[in-house]
């Protein structure tokens, strides 16, 4: 089980840029073909922008072309949690950082192999750290 991180709105107001704050505390979307992760083809790992947990592997990235960083899975099952999202008029499954809460993206079962998934999330919750 993962230890949550637990911050004031203040202190990720602080902690965050407006677009950060905006996507992961409050589950804004960032437009699609504008994230800076969206086209990045680098080797390495990619961690949430929140609170540092390390989230989806540059081994998982293809493109979906849906205009968001799309992953087939996350680097290990307890990295997100997911939930029912009824918004915006229709069922989807929301994806969320296990460890701080933050919305990332959503998840859909149009992926390629092996999962079949393709994990829709938004650059701005992510920080990337390539490999060395």
């Amino acid at each position: 089980m993962t230890e949550k991180l637990n911050l004031t709105d203040a202190e990720w107001r602080e902690k965050l840029s407006p677009e950060q704050y905006h996507v992961l505390r409050e589950g804004g979307t960032e437009r699609a073909f504008t994230g800076k992760y969206e086209k990045n083809k680098a080797e390495g790992m990619y961690y949430c922008a929140g609170c540092g947990a390390p989230l989806f592997s540059s081994d998982t990235k293809y493109n979906s072309g849906s205009g968001w960083p799309s992953y087939t899975a996350p680097v290990e099952g307890e990295a997100v949690d997911e939930h029912r999202d009824m918004s915006h008029g229709m069922i989807r499954t929301e994806v969320t950082c296990a460890k701080c809460e933050g919305h990332l993206g959503h998840v859909f079962p149009d992926g390629p192999g092996p999962t079949g998934l393709r994990y829709c999330i938004n650059s701005a919750s992510l920080e990337f750290k390539p490999e060395e």
